[in-house]
């Protein structure tokens, strides 16, 4: 297989995107969309768990790890639900749950998203449009090159990676202080073009 055409390995070559008009801001489109053919599948005890969940969502947040932070973006984004850290499944079982999946930027939570992203390139997974894949920051200040690079290599398995930086108002307890930051704006923006 030709190593630049692997999402996994490196980004694939695009033509230019056409420019969208100033007031039209367009979502970053997908480099990986589905079950890769010939991924192996993970062991059982490094797959993320299934849940039935009940009610609805427009998207379902799903933190890979304790800690991740998939309650905090539930909150941000409108219409958004937490899962408790596993795929959703919904009640009529056929629709297909749009899901972003959540972790931290510590090599624990690097870790734990690369099992999941595995799990759902080989087709382990429920069936669900997964819309990519967001990486709080785990502590302030910039995150060092090692961790940059492996989030930025397991970020190629997910249709979409955001970034996202420390908030230290959130370690004090303030969550009422609004949308924190252009990052994070960003991956609202890009959410709800995305579901809409």
């Amino acid at each position: 297989m030709n190593q630049h055409l692997n999402p996994w390995i490196t980004s694939p070559e695009t033509a230019e995107p056409e420019e969208a008009a100033a007031d039209e801001y367009v979502s970053p489109p997908a480099i990986i969309t589905g079950p890769v053919l010939g991924m192996v599948e993970p062991d059982a005890a490094d797959r993320l768990a299934r849940r039935a969940v009940t009610g609805t969502a427009t998207i379902w947040v799903t933190g890979v790890h304790g800690g991740a932070g998939e309650t905090r973006l539930s909150h941000l984004v409108e219409g958004a639900r937490p899962t408790e850290h596993a795929w959703p499944i919904l009640e009529d079982g056929f629709s297909k749950p749009a899901v972003l999946l959540v972790c931290r930027s510590d090599m624990h939570g690097l870790k734990a998203a690369q099992r999941a992203l595995i799990q759902w390139a080989s087709g382990a997974a429920p069936d669900v449009n997964l819309l990519g894949l967001a990486v709080l920051a785990d502590a302030p200040g910039k995150l060092p090159k090692a961790l940059r690079d492996f989030a930025a290599l397991i970020g190629g398995g997910a249709p979409r990676l955001w970034m996202l930086p420390w908030v230290e108002s959130w370690r004090l307890g303030d969550t009422n202080t609004g949308t924190p930051g252009r990052e994070y704006q960003r991956l609202i923006t890009d959410l709800t073009a995305l579901t809409n």
